[in-house]
């Protein structure tokens, strides 16, 4: 069994919690870097793990999230997405 990868983010209020990485991605040109992440949550009647995603930033060696909030982008992290999806 593979052991999970949790690392402790930090939100904008200063709050830190442990996370569940679930992936990484890199935009296919290679400047964009994106954590899929989940807080153990489940939803709905079929039970689905709520998954998380967020562009990364390294300020002074210390990663930091950022919402993404630009379409064009959320499209282009729904292709890598894909992408893993059909390559399983």
């Amino acid at each position: 069994m593979e052991e999970k990868e949790l690392i402790e983010i930090e939100d904008k209020e200063g709050n830190k919690k442990q996370v569940e990485v679930i992936t990484y991605l890199i935009s296919e040109d290679g400047l964009r870097k994106y954590l899929v992440y989940s807080q153990g949550e489940i939803q709905g009647p079929e039970e689905d793990h709520v998954i998380y995603i967020s562009k990364i930033h390294f300020v002074e060696g210390k990663m930091t999230l950022e919402e993404i909030v630009d379409d064009a982008e959320w499209n282009d992290v729904q292709r890598l997405l894909k992408k893993i999806a059909n390559a399983e």
